[in-house]
């Protein structure tokens, strides 16, 4: 049987996790309070979590980020079916 490919893999994208202010830089994302600075936690829907030792805060949902859902819209009155006449 032939290998399997091995996937490539993907670089890590660190400019999405710092930000430049002036001379410093500064994290965008909150760090692991167990693992320290250098782990980032992952935004979830409606919480953080860190990849390396499992860690999780709930997050407080926010209005504004939460779409307003549109009240069911009204079905149509059904018309009488026609009798078929035999």
């Amino acid at each position: 049987m032939p290998k399997k490919q091995k996937k490539p893999k993907k670089p890590n994208q660190v400019w999405k996790l710092y930000e430049k202010k002036g001379e410093a830089m500064e994290r965008k994302s909150k760090h692991c309070p167990k693992c320290g600075p250098g782990h980032f936690m992952a935004r979830h829907k409606d919480r953080l979590t860190c990849g390396k030792c499992g860690y999780m805060e709930k997050v407080a949902a926010e209005a504004k980020e939460a779409p307003k859902k549109e009240a069911p819209k009204e079905k149509k009155a059904e018309q009488p079916k026609k009798e078929e006449k035999k």
